[in-house]
């Protein structure tokens, strides 16, 4: 399917940036002090590195769960033919972004980032500004139908056909109290037959209890959940091989170390049939 005729600089000009807060540590400056990027603060280097005295391996699960969502979009977009893709919490950018992921697989391929950080909307309009197949909304994870229902989204993806729907690593800041599966399940109802939904999920592990306090005082809290709640998103979905595993362990490139196992994230893939 071609991709609907718009304004190539419709992307950056949809975006308006909130009010950047540099009192209050950012969960996506954070991360991306863990991926070793620069695009981050004195508060989220302070805070991160309360995470990384309780969690040392911190580092090694960011990118870890940055490895996952490559290999993800690739094989969405090169071996089941995606060439949709609704990136949510996608965070600030580095090196292979979803849109260089799918679009290498299939130039075609077309992209929509969401994510709610002043920070992170500022630097995806400049990188996607010469980009027609892309485009970056400020939206939040918990407000689905208003992603859903944006009308620049809507004039890149065509929600009739197959489209692939990306939450990494960002449930695990929905609190219970705000249904994280009824979020979800809007979600799911909103794709199109032969559609898929990739989620990866910080685990419920000793491993990680200790570091989550830390991000009560960030822009939002850490709540970790066991394998069968992450399983739980998928429910209605028809699971891709090998279901829901540590992200290491998901159709790794090579071989898995030692050190991989301490990764305590879960990810998967779920089908719509």
């Amino acid at each position: 399917m071609e991709a609907p005729e718009r304004d190539p600089g419709q992307g950056s000009q949809a975006v308006v940036p909130g009010h950047l807060d540099l009192d209050t540590p950012s969960v996506a400056r954070m991360y991306d002090y863990y991926l070793g990027g620069k695009d981050n603060l004195p508060v989220d280097r302070e805070c991160a590195e309360e995470v990384i005295r309780k969690t040392p391996h911190v580092r090694l699960m960011a990118r870890s769960n940055r490895d996952f969502l490559g290999r993800a979009v690739r094989f969405l977009a090169g071996e089941c033919g995606i060439t949709q893709f609704l990136d949510i919490g996608t965070g600030l950018p580095t090196q292979g972004n979803v849109h260089q992921v799918a679009q290498q697989a299939c130039p075609r391929a077309r992209v929509v980032y969401v994510d709610n950080d002043p920070l992170v909307l500022a630097h995806a309009r400049a990188l996607l500004a010469d980009n027609p197949n892309t485009h970056v909304m400020a939206g939040d994870l918990r407000e689905p139908w208003h992603i859903l229902g944006d009308p620049h989204v809507r004039g890149v993806l065509n929600f009739g056909e197959p489209v692939a729907v990306l939450l990494c690593a960002i449930l695990h800041f929905i609190r219970d109290s705000e249904d994280p599966y009824a979020i979800v399940e809007t979600f799911v109802r909103a794709m199109a037959p032969g559609s898929y939904l990739v989620i990866s999920h910080a685990e419920l592990h000793r491993d990680l209890k200790a570091a989550t306090a830390a991000y009560d005082r960030a822009s939002a809290p850490a709540v970790l959940r066991t394998l069968v709640e992450v399983a739980g998103f998928f429910d209605g979905l028809q699971l891709v091989q090998p279901g829901v595993v540590y992200v290491p362990l998901w159709r790794p490139d090579g071989p898995v170390f030692t050190d991989d196992l301490r990764v305590r994230i879960l990810g998967g893939i779920g089908h719509k049939r």
